[in-house]
């Protein structure tokens, strides 16, 4: 059994420059407006249009983020209409096998204390769970099957692509101090990235 921190990677070359200007393009399209396009003018026109909730414009432009987290948060992210999701699958991966460490992973719960009952009594609890999924395996049972017994605390790996418009949207909802803890750790570390990054199209997100 391996407990990890949830974490994310970028899967996208981010090219600010690019992506602002390519937005820009499209949305002085709207009013034929082309001609004005200069040094410094994307970030100026894309503030504007956030401002004026034209955010269509931005859904010419995606991004792509492999999320390391748990079942659990898995299914909050998928909530997201407008996006594309691979995930890994408990239905034929098998995590007896080698490449996964002959182990189950799972997610380090961020809301207890490592010293306490409650941390222990999860563990413990995770314990039983691999023992008995590698039993059900030994026992004939397929990857499909003993996948019953699985936890939200597993560890999956979720690749998500979403335009910018909708990636917005996810930091709105996923870093609110309402939203659960879980999908705050990764959901902030990544807008805070993002800004810094892309400050036109993110800077402007509270939490």
């Amino acid at each position: 059994m391996k407990v990890i921190k949830p974490y994310y990677v970028i899967e996208d070359d981010i090219a600010p420059e690019r992506i602002i200007r390519a937005i820009e393009k499209a949305g002085r399209t709207c009013y034929k407006s082309e001609t004005n396009i200069s040094d410094g003018s994307a970030e100026r026109f894309i503030t504007n249009i956030i401002k004026r909730g034209h955010e269509s414009v931005l859904e010419h432009e995606k991004i792509t983020v492999r999320f390391i987290c748990d079942r659990g948060v898995s299914h909050e992210i998928v909530r997201h209409r407008i996006a594309s999701y691979s995930q890994e699958s408990t239905r034929y991966c098998n995590y007896t096998g080698d490449k996964f460490g002959n182990e189950l992973t799972f997610i380090d719960p961020c809301f207890w204390d490592k010293a306490s009952d409650k941390y222990k009594l999860w563990e413990d609890t995770l314990k039983t769970i691999e023992n008995n999924y590698f039993s059900l395996i030994e026992a004939g049972a397929r990857p499909e099957e003993a996948r019953s017994i699985l936890p939200n605390s597993l560890k999956t790996e979720i690749v998500v692509t979403m335009n910018l418009r909708e990636w917005r949207h996810f930091f709105k909802l996923r870093c609110d101090s309402h939203a659960h803890p879980q999908i705050r750790e990764i959901a902030i570390p990544l807008l805070e990235e993002l800004k810094g990054k892309l400050p036109t199209l993110f800077g402007d997100i509270e939490y």
